[in-house]
């Protein structure tokens, strides 16, 4: 028994680095190619990478050639068409004397090019929240590691109170929520120039936060609950982050989808409604297409093993002795 807990609290230590790790790694990664941006300037083409917070600039390239690539793009799309104008305002504000290229920005000028909404839109409520998921995930693996029920619901009571606190004083009395909201409404403001209809959104992403926030409160409450009624409950705080991947690769697949199906107006060229590349290559009007899983993803398939053999072993355990909390 006592060489058995020592492998699943280690299994669990495990998972829990390698859950905090992924937080600050990109998880999965986007590239565009087109004849407008040459290999030798752009060796990856025009690469983002998607983090649990947000998306970040995946092009290694840097200098001038970049940046005529950039332009060069810019002036095709908009000779005119007034439909542009908002994408060459926005462009205006790129610091010309920068080194690189802001390949999230980028993507958003090819984007736009077909209709897309900015990159920034996309998951507004997952990723500012997305630290507190993961934060309670943390506590539930670390409460699955302790072997006796009553340490088990003091990590879960002590662990759950301070994320929730964490998350309460972050998003109300510190103002994120609101703040987020502004910036949201701000990105989608270069490219949709409707104010009422932004606002619209807005508040909308304001309640969709607020019923998540406490709706994992609540979770916190029913998980405590079930831990202390149920023996067997206790495997289930190993098994909801264990599927961590799949509910990442979901809720990626679900907004590309939204993308691909809610195009807008102001496209150069009208595009039927599609599902953009989920995993590997595919082709979109000029584009070429990659979307491939990157280090955040190997670590959360690292959460997923490390769980999965915990998983068994306490299985194991609570067959064998009928006894075990």
């Amino acid at each position: 028994m006592e060489k058995q807990n020592r492998r699943v609290g280690a299994l669990a230590l495990i998972a829990i680095a390698a859950l905090v790790a992924a937080y600050f790694t990109p998880v999965w990664w986007v590239s565009l190619t087109a004849p407008n941006y040459p290999p030798d300037a752009f060796p990856d083409g025009i690469r983002i990478h998607f983090h649990f917070d947000g998306v970040y600039n995946g092009c290694r390239t840097a200098g001038k050639d970049s940046r005529l690539a950039g332009e060069t793009l810019q002036g095709d799309l908009a000779h005119g068409d007034e439909r542009w104008n908002p994408i060459l305002d926005a462009q205006k504000n790129v610091d010309q004397g920068a080194t690189g290229l802001d390949c999230v920005h980028e993507m958003n000028t090819i984007n736009h090019y077909v209709g897309m909404s900015p990159i920034d839109t996309g998951a507004p409520v997952e990723r500012p929240l997305a630290k507190y998921f993961l934060g309670f995930f943390a506590v539930m693996i670390a409460a699955f590691a302790l072997p006796r029920r009553r340490a088990r619901l003091a990590a879960l009571a002590a662990g759950f109170t301070a994320v929730a606190a964490w998350m309460l004083v972050e998003q109300f009395a510190m103002g994120r929520l609101d703040a987020h909201v502004q910036d949201y409404m701000r990105e989608a403001g270069v490219f949709f120039r409707e104010p009422e209809r932004i606002a619209v959104w807005g508040d909308r992403v304001r309640l969709i936060s607020q019923i998540a926030i406490f709706s994992l409160i609540a979770a916190m409450g029913a998980i405590t609950a079930g831990t202390a009624l149920r023996r067997r409950f206790q495997l289930l705080l190993a098994l909801v982050p264990a599927l961590l991947p799949l509910y990442f690769l979901v809720v990626y697949a679900a907004w590309l989808w939204f993308f691909g199906h809610n195009l807008h107006p102001w496209g150069a060229f009208t595009l039927k409604p599609f599902m953009p590349t989920v995993f590997g290559e595919g082709k979109v009007a000029q584009f070429s297409t990659f979307s491939y899983p990157y280090w955040g993803y190997g670590l959360l398939m690292l959460v997923f093993f490390c769980l999965a053999l915990a998983l068994l072993i306490r299985r194991k355990q609570l067959r064998e002795h009928p006894g075990m909390e």
